[in-house]
């Protein structure tokens, strides 16, 4: 069985899911959504070995302990400080670069599976971004596969990790990915995460 190597976006992850949760849960939920780090971190992963695993991103420092809550899932976790949003993206994107390139240079002979975690696939057609590492990666013999919003994913990057790999519609495990809270505590809780469903990436 091939191992696993997790390549999440999580502000484009979180900045999707609050309009995901508006859609089905009403406007407030736009604000009370939450990630279940450790749910999603189980649905990437799909119940085998994970070799390495790492999350980029950017938040206010108030919310650090929100990114702690993600470092004890075992998950690296690298933050970029705030600028304009078009500086975080490309920050972002190219941090996530650099590691996907190690690993397919450390790892040449012995192709693992890139699981990439996107909020929206933005730069799918420039061909600089982190979409066209993923295709190198899967030149190399890497399996891919995509877990995305598919309310927010570019139609062709989802079209592409269908083709090649596996694309993984978040919102078909919306209910045990996310939960929803405020000042008051919690007020839906995520439910237990079925992996029967989840698709794979062609051996």
């Amino acid at each position: 069985m091939k191992k696993v190597f997790i390549f999440w976006d999580n502000s484009n992850i979180f900045v999707s899911a609050k309009t995901v949760a508006a859609e089905k849960e009403g406007g407030d939920a736009y604000y009370k959504i939450r990630i279940d780090f450790q749910k999603l971190l189980d649905l990437a992963k799909a119940n085998r070995p994970l070799e390495f695993a790492i999350a980029v991103g950017s938040i206010p420092p108030q919310l650090r302990h929100i990114w702690n809550k993600l470092e004890q899932t075992g998950v690296r976790v690298e933050l970029y400080e705030r600028g304009s949003q078009t500086e975080k993206e490309q920050a972002v994107d190219q941090a996530l670069q650099v590691h996907m390139l190690r690993k397919a240079f450390d790892y040449n002979g012995q192709a693992g599976v890139a699981v990439m975690l996107t909020g929206d696939g933005k730069g799918f057609l420039d061909g600089v971004g982190f979409h066209a590492d993923l295709e190198r990666m899967h030149k190399k013999g890497w399996g891919i596969e995509v877990l995305a919003w598919e309310r927010t994913c570019n139609p062709r990057l989802k079209q592409w990790a269908e083709d090649i790999g596996a694309f993984i519609s978040l919102e078909n495990f919306y209910e045990s990915i996310t939960f929803t809270d405020d000042e008051s505590g919690v007020i839906r809780k995520s439910k237990p995460l079925d992996l029967t469903k989840r698709a794979l990436a062609k051996p």
